[in-house]
């Protein structure tokens, strides 16, 4: 019912922001007297404000056309390598040499199952792309797929990433933000319980909840605080007619972009006025970054339930990864396997989603890994946000991740010849 609703609201809404939209373009045509006025200006940009805020937004674009590599721009384009029913494995392929596609590092960046599409990371992709074949997981929107494609839980996660990993044969670094920190250092974990030869070379593990009990944040606190029957109740509910997805039970997107909001709403009225501001006087670059920014962050999808509540469970509730007691398809989650792959884990010193420690986590769990293997970093002066995306990552965390797997790319390669295996 409260899916429903919601699509009622935002049927009742149609027509009001058609209108709305059209008197902002005619308050903004030039050929207007009114448009060169302040009371036309406000016009405008307050129908504009009620049109963005009333809208859905739906899954952006990546955007991401061209790269430089070696001081010369090069072509990009996305390839789906891998399609399955709620992720794609997409591959952003530059136009450069086999050569150089070959030698240069493949990195599989994880994108967060967590309510914002993969394109979060565009950022983060962009940045990567000039010294890396960059391959990205493409989570799918629950609402578009449908039920006979079946359930989609934490362990069907951890049984994409590494059926993923294994696509690589080995050779491939594998980078995870956020959420998906646990999934991915658990499928690391069961590969090396397998002894499977098909492990990454290494992993980066950036601003994740391995350990939730770690430095709390309002994030914990709020999963804390409540039962799992709790969230079963209050935020799980059905995908109307007529989305592809129709019965299937999820939480939506429109829930987590509240929690997302609710979060720093001051920050965010704070924002929308000044956008206000920015449009009555003409300020069109300063607007433009904030239409940028917000419509991706007010682009949301719906997560499976029992991905969503499996995850509570699993990480925020019970804790089990970092107490041993996480089981993936009946086989214990043991991160004390991990041997071959080095591993990288990466904080903000401002986190306030997965507060510091809480990734470093990981490092304390891989006890068997040598210590030349490991490396850990907290970035001062950013937050969560900023550990994959903005100047500061371009400037100085980056710069550690091309070095780290740089270092792993050179040392399995090692390896592998002296124990005669593939690298």
């Amino acid at each position: 019912m409260l899916y429903h609703l919601y699509e009622l609201n935002q049927a009742a809404l149609t027509p009001a922001r058609a209108a709305a939209d059209a008197y902002r373009l005619l308050f903004r045509n030039p050929l207007n007297p009114a448009a060169y006025t302040p009371l036309g200006r406000s016009a405008a940009a307050v129908l504009e404000l009620f049109e963005r805020t009333t809208r859905r937004y739906r899954k952006p674009a990546w955007g991401i056309d061209e790269t430089v590599v070696s001081d010369r721009k090069v072509a990009v384009r996305e390839r789906t390598v891998i399609s399955k029913p709620f992720c794609n494995l997409v591959h952003f392929e530059r136009d450069v040499s086999a050569w150089r596609r070959h030698r240069d590092p493949k990195l599989l960046i994880v994108a967060p199952l967590a309510g914002h599409y993969p394109t979060l990371l565009r950022g983060t992709v962009r940045d990567l792309l000039p010294d890396h074949e960059v391959y990205v997981t493409e989570w799918q929107d629950a609402r578009f797929v449908p039920r006979a494609a079946g359930p989609f839980d934490l362990d069907a996660y951890i049984d994409y990433i590494i059926d993923f990993v294994r696509f690589f044969r080995g050779n491939v670094h594998v980078m995870a933000v956020c959420q998906p920190t646990v999934p991915v250092f658990a499928a690391v974990s069961l590969m090396e319980g397998m002894n499977d030869p098909a492990v990454p070379r290494s992993m980066i593990l950036m601003a994740g909840p391995i350990d939730a009990r770690e430095n709390p944040t309002a994030v914990n606190e709020f999963a804390k605080g409540r039962s799992l029957n709790w969230f079963r109740h209050n935020v799980i509910t059905q995908v109307p007619w007529p989305y592809p997805g129709m019965m299937r039970l999820v939480y939506p997107g429109f829930l987590q972009l509240s929690g997302f909001m609710g979060m720093n709403f001051d920050r965010h009225v704070t924002a929308h006025r000044e956008l206000f501001h920015n449009l009555v006087r003409g300020d069109g670059d300063s607007a433009d970054k904030h239409r940028e920014f917000y419509d991706e962050f007010l682009a949301v999808m719906d997560l499976t339930a029992e991905y969503y509540l499996q995850t509570i469970e699993t990480v925020f509730l019970e804790h089990k990864l970092p107490r041993g007691i996480m089981v993936h398809r009946n086989t214990l989650v043991d991160p004390g396997k991990i041997q071959r792959v080095g591993l990288m884990t990466v904080e903000g010193e401002k986190d306030d989603i997965s507060g510091l420690g809480q990734t470093y986590a990981a490092q304390i769990l891989s006890r068997s890994l040598a210590p030349s293997m490991r490396e850990h970093y907290v970035q001062p002066g950013v937050g969560h946000y900023g550990v994959f995306n903005g100047s500061r990552f371009r400037a100085e965390i980056a710069p550690r991740i091309r070095g780290f797997i740089k270092v792993h790319q050179r040392r399995r390669g090692i390896f592998a010849r002296a124990f005669g295996r593939a690298a």
